[in-house]
């Protein structure tokens, strides 16, 4: 049985914005530790798979960048859409190209690059269990983690009420279901229940596992992609993708594949994690002053309370406010409400309707 990791590394990180840009998003950001949130994903791996082994998936205009933060990736391991189309296409095309190279019974571990993740040791034991399980079961395996608190920003994983097995020192679950990101009350039902863990995004499974079910669940695109597996002149490929890239619609592999299979089991994590999914996750990680305040640069903080100010360069004073994130970048200054930062992806939805190019 053969194994290989994908870093999935192409996302925009919206929720991030102004720091996080359409031209260097989040994951090659520096936010906790040395690296950045993608260097830091490939040395967890390091230890678990060999360097040719590890593949990250990326825009043909973030490929560069990829390349300049792993100097230990060869570049035949970076596989470059020609645009983003979220993690459906995206896994679709990683899994032709690794098929091709390594076989129908390839057990790919698709991971995303701009996650937290404490307790590497119990992330690897997770990893481990979880490839083992896609290599012996015909489904698409997840990890999930007890949720800490309720949390809106994070998809949710119902699973069993008692384990289907004991992978090593991993305990794995049948999924009855997956549900979106949900309101306050509902993640607090959720999390009240004892049944629902949080979604981390981490998806292993066998290539022969994946077509079953991407023809399973989705009818319209599979046959697109049946066509590129069957390609095998290389200028005929790129063209072929190019091709696809314009007629397949955007969608997640979660709301396209994972809501809908019948054939998914999850493994519990132990590891602590985040998806730093927006300012007020960070600002909850975050080490904090004797007023809860998560201040970054040069700043000036007057009967200041529970606030997240970030300067890298203008000096920022405030006086007698609470709750609020101010994030300042060389041409935009965010300031929302903390608890209102998961909107921050709509203004930059609304910045790319109004063809406000230079703002992403």
């Amino acid at each position: 049985m053969r194994s290989v990791a994908l870093i999935m590394a192409g996302g925009t990180g919206a929720r991030l914005y102004p720091r996080s840009r359409q031209a260097h998003p989040k994951q090659f950001l520096h936010l906790f530790g040395e690296g950045t949130l993608l260097q830091n994903t490939f040395a967890r791996l390091a230890p678990l798979f060999d360097p040719s082994q590890i593949y990250s998936i990326t825009t043909e205009e973030l490929a560069p960048v990829v390349l300049e933060q792993l100097p230990a990736l060869s570049p035949t391991n970076i596989i470059a859409e020609p645009f983003r189309r979220n993690t459906a296409p995206a896994l679709a095309l990683a899994t032709v190209l690794l098929e091709r190279r390594y076989g129908a019974d390839v057990v790919i571990a698709a991971l995303p690059a701009d996650h937290l993740i404490w307790n590497v040791r119990e992330f690897h034991d997770a990893v481990e269990a979880a490839i083992a399980v896609a290599a012996r079961e015909d489904a698409i395996v997840t990890i999930g983690l007890v949720p800490s608190h309720p949390e809106t920003a994070f998809g949710y994983i119902q699973v069993s009420d008692e384990p289907l097995a004991q992978e090593g020192s991993a305990t794995v679950y049948r999924v009855r279901g997956f549900a979106e990101k949900p309101d306050a009350a509902t993640a607090e039902r959720f999390v009240n229940a004892g049944d629902f863990l949080w979604n981390s995004g981490m998806f292993v499974f066998r290539a022969s596992t994946f077509w079953h079910e991407f023809a399973t669940h989705l009818p319209d695109d599979a046959p697109l992609f049946a066509e590129l597996r069957q390609a095998r002149d290389p200028a005929a490929f790129a063209l072929l993708v190019e091709q696809i890239y314009g007629r397949i619609r955007a969608l997640s592999f979660d709301y396209g594949v994972l809501e809908k299979t019948r054939n998914s089991l999850c493994v519990l994590g132990t590891f602590e994690w985040s998806d730093l999914s927006s300012w007020d996750e960070l600002w909850r990680l975050q080490k904090k002053d004797p007023r809860q305040n998560v201040l970054e640069g040069t700043i000036y903080a007057l009967d200041t309370k529970r606030c997240l100010v970030s300067s890298f360069g203008k000096v920022i004073a405030l006086v007698d406010v609470e709750d609020l994130i101010v994030v300042d970048s060389d041409d935009v200054l965010l300031i929302c409400r903390r608890g209102s930062s998961q909107r921050v992806a709509e203004l930059v939805n609304m910045f790319r309707r109004r063809g406000n190019t230079s703002l992403l």
